[in-house]
């Protein structure tokens, strides 16, 4: 297997495919976390999810012997700007967490891989064949069919409480939000490390996250202490693997692969919260992972006939 290099790597997409399904993985962790934790205000979690994070970061550091340069770049105001994108997707997401259960408030942010892959042709010029825009758009209709119950707020029903009616909507403010995250990430990886684009995010959201304490923070207690420290380490951990997936596979490739999230939610919901998966759920979940599969199956074809051109050598006129 090829070298991949801390800048510019060469692109394996199944190394990126897993380091993704990893990084999702701990996320969910981090997401059951915060949700044990109870209702606590979004911007003391950030500080919570963003501080500790620092630790896994400094200790990767460490072991590469990077840490004198961590914190050195040449593209501060990138840095800042994924920042500013990022903590207001993160509190939104997190508001809409401590408002909805498990499975639903990870199943809305699956419209962030959907409207990454359209950002990602439009913004950065990548190839998205028929292919991959025909299994990204089935799994758009798995993401609708397990999120109907919730969605019925659209259609004026009064299913809804108001509390869960504006989590879902800044669910999916936090999916916009965060999908456009993702596409500055997608540039920073290019010249930056991955340590140093991590570092830049957890200190610049903390930074920011103080500036919520005049909105109200929560006494907390020993066991929301410990929640809330571990999500961040948990977060800091995932936020690596998640950045430096980029650099093995393109946005378009490897946003699908958010959904694996799902199967993990409804395990953890229904054991740590009580949380029922509804017939929508499972049948949407099937679409979905379908549609990830698929995927798969593309790109390793794709790689195939790649390898095949490159060693084919045409004939001498």
């Amino acid at each position: 297997m090829p070298a991949v290099t801390e800048v510019g790597a060469e692109r394996q997409p199944l190394m990126g495919i897993a380091l993704k399904v990893i990084s999702v993985s701990v996320f969910v962790m981090m997401s059951s976390l915060i949700k044990s934790a109870g209702m606590v205000p979004s911007g003391q979690i950030v500080f919570f999810r963003s501080f500790f994070a620092i630790f896994p970061i400094i200790a990767m550091l460490a072991w590469r012997r990077e840490l004198a340069t961590a914190f050195r770049t040449t593209h501060p105001v990138s840095h800042i700007m994924r920042g500013l994108v990022g903590v207001t997707a993160m509190g939104l997401g997190f508001f809409a967490l401590t408002r909805l259960p498990l499975p639903d408030a990870i199943t809305l942010n699956y419209a962030q891989p959907l409207i990454v892959v359209v950002l990602s042709a439009i913004f950065m010029g990548e190839v998205v064949r028929i292919y991959r825009w025909s299994a990204v758009a089935v799994g758009f209709v798995g993401v609708i069919i397990i999120a109907w119950p919730k969605l019925t707020l659209l259609t004026g029903d009064a299913g809804l409480e108001a509390a869960q009616a504006v989590g879902v909507i800044a669910a999916l403010c936090g999916a916009t939000g965060s999908a456009v995250a993702m596409l500055l990430v997608r540039r920073l990886v290019q010249t930056e490390k991955t340590a140093t684009i991590v570092l830049w995010f957890s200190v610049t959201a903390t930074v920011l996250s103080l500036f919520t304490i005049p909105f109200g923070w929560a006494d907390l207690s020993r066991e929301q202490y410990l929640a809330l420290a571990g999500a961040g380490v948990c977060g800091g951990v995932a936020q690596i693997l998640m950045t430096e997936c980029y650099r093995h596979a393109e946005l378009s490739t490897i946003a699908p692969f958010e959904y694996t999230s799902m199967l993990l939610a409804i395990v953890i919901g229904y054991f740590a919260f009580g949380d029922v998966p509804t017939l929508y759920t499972l049948v949407g979940g099937m679409i979905v992972i379908g549609a990830g599969l698929f995927i798969i199956w593309r790109e390793r074809r794709l790689g195939l006939k790649r390898v095949a051109a490159r060693r084919f050598v045409p004939p001498a006129s």
